[in-house]
């Protein structure tokens, strides 16, 4: 069994989500970042934290890269062309899109006041807006990223649009919103994001 450390409205989410893709059983602790729960498992005190066999797993994309491997679901076999454009995909959400999202969060309420710099926030939306079309420009024919196939990277793509949402940066792509209502709307999804 698997005990999955983070709270629901963190990256942990990601991990839940895929937990329930797995239909495996876990546990969650819905700790806080920087809690001492948190740091009672990872020292950084940064959720997810993945507890298997006793080993500590961290990083959300590594724990459900782990996941899909270990139960040979959720993801393309290893060494053939289409895992490594799942990676890409799933590397260009993170550089792309995590990454401008967290960026805001930190000019937001993240960092010390003295160290925010708001006037960033602008450039980020436009950055985010302009990935948007550029994944769009990018996707196959399929209702997932990899076409026919439900994979880890629509679990990361799904998350950061989430978080866009919810950061009022929103989605501007409508079949990147087509998209967001279909993933939204599968029934592990709807599990993990219960408490």
């Amino acid at each position: 069994m698997y005990t999955l450390i983070g709270a629901n409205q963190t990256r942990a989410l990601r991990v839940k989500w895929a937990l329930e893709e797995l239909g495996v059983p876990y546990t969650q602790l819905p700790a806080a970042p920087r809690s001492a729960e948190a740091r009672e498992h990872a020292p950084s005190g940064k959720v997810p934290v993945l507890i298997v066999d006793g080993a500590t797993l961290t990083d959300s994309t590594a724990i459900i890269t782990y996941l899909a491997d270990h139960h040979n679901a959720l993801t393309l076999k290893a060494g053939t062309l289409g895992r490594a454009r799942q990676d890409g995909f799933t590397n260009m959400v993170l550089d792309e899109f995590d990454a401008a999202l967290w960026t805001a969060a930190r000019h937001s309420f993240v960092l010390p006041e003295d160290k925010r710099v708001p006037d960033v926030k602008p450039s980020l939306r436009w950055e985010f807006a302009r990935s948007e079309e550029l994944l769009v420009s990018q996707m196959g024919d399929g209702p997932f990223l990899m076409g026919a196939e439900f994979t880890i990277a629509d679990i990361v793509l799904c998350h950061c649009l989430d978080w866009a949402v919810k950061a009022g940066f929103g989605v501007s792509q409508p079949r990147l919103a087509e998209y967001h209502a279909a993933m939204r709307a599968r029934p592990a999804h709807i599990a993990a994001r219960a408490e």
